[in-house]
């Protein structure tokens, strides 16, 4: 007697999705349930387009800062071939006009809704990486393959929306344990099902790889009805709007964090010197910090809910930068090492270590954190009523709304620092 087919445990709708397409269940799930299964013959990538042969004739010069340039290259060929296998996967998505990461906000808005965030300048250097990857690569490698590509149709336009499509879609395997220091990280895929689940903090479900196939298992008991969300790795809202178009909304994302500009710690160490000889001597530590690399021109300082998790460099930099001349210069002979247990002691950030910082340290990180607010265009008080005034809330356009979320999340965790060492 022929048994009845199973009923499938999981739909794909928008309906009842937080954005875009979903995953839902369809029945109530267990910990451990196997959702789907993506044999690795359905992954999109540079190994498995109809043009591999040619992309690994041609890796030599297809070397890229990102690693990316492979498979959007395939990407490109791939979605604008009639005749491609992938035509079904890429129906979903038409023209990329549901792709609204901050690269595709106008630079004025980009300014004025996400100034003090680090988005901008993100922007900024992603821009510049992609003109200078379709120009100097992809450019070349398509002249030299006009039977394949046509720079008329390749535009920089669809490469830049393409780039975006891989930011928010792309998977990259992780590397064996054995193979982390030898290697660089997997080139991006596009894993089909998979990639429509969106992401929360907590979620319930794991992409787990094994050599025949990717399979997406549930984490948590999930009852029918219910989104089921992957994770994007431990994401702040900064990188998730950055990277992904969307931000989660407060106190959903326990990953978030704030930054501060490690430049910004040390112009709080110099409006605090009174001399010139004080001016100086932070000078001079802070071009010792740089040679030790726990700072950089560049660097910032990463804080989360509940601890630093640039814990060493925070916590050395404060120490150096609120030494006496003869402290510093002692610390320099031994060339900044010191008694193991002090050391270890000091490296540990918890808040309930901060809160116990010496107060040199406290007063220089508070004022780096005041400089920090300076650099937003509102302050805590207007992103609160905003967010607990439904009506004004609504009105808000939905990229106003993602810029509020990562705004108010960076100055939440900024204001309990503030509290934690005044």
């Amino acid at each position: 007697m022929a048994s009845a087919p199973k009923r499938p445990k999981v739909r794909l709708s928008r309906e009842g999705a937080v954005a875009g397409y979903g995953m839902l269940a369809a029945a109530e799930l267990e910990p451990g349930e196997v959702l789907c299964t993506v044999p690795r013959s359905a992954l999109l990538s540079q190994h498995t387009s109809s043009i591999q042969a040619l992309l690994r004739e041609g890796q030599e010069s297809l070397q890229s800062q990102s690693g990316w340039v492979p498979l959007l290259l395939a990407l490109l060929h791939e979605y604008t071939a009639s005749s491609s296998h992938w035509r079904p996967y890429f129906s979903l998505w038409q023209d990329f006009r549901s792709l609204d990461h901050p690269m595709f906000w106008p630079e004025e808005e980009r300014r004025r809704l996400l100034q003090g965030t680090g988005i901008p300048e993100a922007v900024e250097k992603d821009l510049a990486n992609i003109h200078l990857e379709y120009s100097s690569i992809i450019l070349p490698f398509m002249e030299s393959h006009p039977n394949v590509f046509d720079p008329k149709l390749h535009t920089l336009e669809l490469y830049k929306q393409l780039v975006a499509f891989v930011m928010a879609y792309s998977f990259q395997e992780p590397l064996e344990e054995e193979d982390e220091d030898e290697k660089g990280p997997n080139p991006p895929m596009m894993v089909p099902v998979a990639d429509i689940l969106n992401h929360v903090a907590n979620h319930n479900a794991n992409l787990e790889y094994s050599p025949q196939c990717l399979r997406l298992v549930t984490t948590q008991p999930i009852s029918k009805g219910q989104e089921i969300f992957n994770t994007y790795g431990q994401m702040a809202n900064w990188q998730l709007l950055h990277m992904y178009g969307f931000a989660e909304p407060y106190p959903s994302n326990t990953n978030d964090t704030a930054d501060i500009q490690m430049v910004t710690v040390r112009t709080a160490a110099l409006q605090r010197a009174r001399s010139e000889a004080q001016q100086r001597l932070v000078s001079e530590q802070w071009d010792f910090l740089c040679q030790l690399e726990m700072v950089g021109e560049e660097g910032a300082f990463v804080l989360g809910w509940d601890e630093v998790l640039t814990e060493e460099e925070l916590s050395v930099t404060l120490k150096v930068l609120c030494m006496s001349e003869e402290e510093f210069k002692e610390y320099k002979e031994q060339d900044g090492w010191e008694d193991d247990s002090e050391e270890e002691e000091n490296l540990t950030l918890s808040n309930e270590a901060l809160s116990r910082l010496k107060p040199p340290c406290k007063q220089l990180l508070y004022d780096s954190v005041l400089l920090t607010l300076e650099s937003y265009r509102s302050d805590l008080k207007a992103e609160q009523d905003l967010l607990h005034n439904k009506e004004a809330y609504e009105k808000l356009s939905q990229r106003e709304k993602q810029a509020l979320h990562v705004r108010y999340g960076q100055k939440r965790i900024l204001h309990q620092l503030l509290e934690l060492v005044h």
